[in-house]
């Protein structure tokens, strides 16, 4: 069992958590600060983290059940378990049920809109997946199912929404956006040739690495913004600055024509910037 629950861990890419949980947790002080000038409470604290967990597994689980025959044509993503037959469809079937049913319960302890809006997030949970198979805006719309992480929590933690929420929500969606991008630029050929859809197999390695500048540039100026709207200091500036000084620096990682260091770029420097923003957002908020 416990060899199992570590193989669904790696498949549904747990330490990939680090990317957008920091940002629920923004979602949720900064809504409750804004709305309520109060913190969340314990229980709301522990209902949005257990919403999180059962809105990220399904979702991956999901991806990874959709494109098991993919997976297994493509020679960087064959060795995934099921591919590689180390998990059988009915036990990844099982453990996306038991994580919807876990977000589910999460919703319904929390607020009633945090129930109206969940048949909005499992549609994108699910339609996701399938995307790439008939456009390349698939890179939106990965970030728009991301970017439901910080907009959940500011639901799951006030039960209103604010036009501080959506531009701190569009400033995921952008940043989302652009990393998926890069991270598709590995797979351009491979995706181009067997009739998938992203912007690298598109337009090319080249257009693609400048349309993710792009929309992180898109990103910076929502997350600016959201502090203009919001009436942040300049801890909180300072915070969207560095994350900024990041963006530049991943993008320097990534050429059309070496992808040695896209690993670095993709998961080191992202989740970097997640911690960061969290860190100096709530610095800024609490001080």
């Amino acid at each position: 069992m416990w060899n199992k629950i570590k193989i669904i861990l790696e498949m549904i890419k747990f330490e990939h958590t680090i990317f957008a949980l920091p940002f629920a947790f923004l979602g949720a002080i900064m809504g409750n600060l804004v709305e309520e000038g109060t913190v969340p409470s314990l229980m709301e604290w522990i209902w949005i983290t257990l919403a999180m967990v059962g809105a990220r597994s399904s979702a991956m689980a999901l991806n990874r059940a959709i494109d098991s025959e993919i997976d297994g044509r493509n020679p960087r993503t064959k060795t995934r378990a099921i591919p590689a037959k180390l998990l059988k469809m009915g036990e990844v079937y099982l453990f996306i049920l038991v994580s919807l049913a876990l977000l589910f319960v999460s919703a319904y302890q929390l607020n009633a809109l945090s129930v109206k809006l969940l048949p909005l997030a499992v549609f994108f949970l699910v339609i996701y997946s399938y995307t790439k198979r008939f456009t390349y805006l698939c890179h939106i719309v990965l970030g728009v199912t991301i970017a439901i992480a910080p907009l959940g929590g500011w639901v799951g933690a006030t039960g209103t929404l604010s036009s501080e929420a959506f531009l701190l929500f569009i400033g995921v969606l952008f940043w989302t956006a652009g990393f998926d991008v890069i991270y598709a630029t590995q797979d351009a050929e491979y995706d181009k040739s067997h009739g998938l859809y992203s912007i690298p197999s598109s337009f090319g390695i080249a257009n693609g690495l400048m349309t993710a500048r792009w929309l992180h540039v898109a990103s910076f100026i929502a997350f600016v913004s959201l502090g203009v709207v919001s009436g942040m200091g300049w801890i909180y500036y300072l915070g969207v600055f560095i994350s900024g000084a990041i963006m530049v620096y991943e993008h320097s990682l990534v050429k059309p024509h070496d992808l040695s260091k896209l690993d670095v770029a993709f998961f080191t420097m992202n989740g970097v910037l997640s911690v960061v923003m969290f860190i100096f957002s709530v610095g800024d908020l609490l001080i």
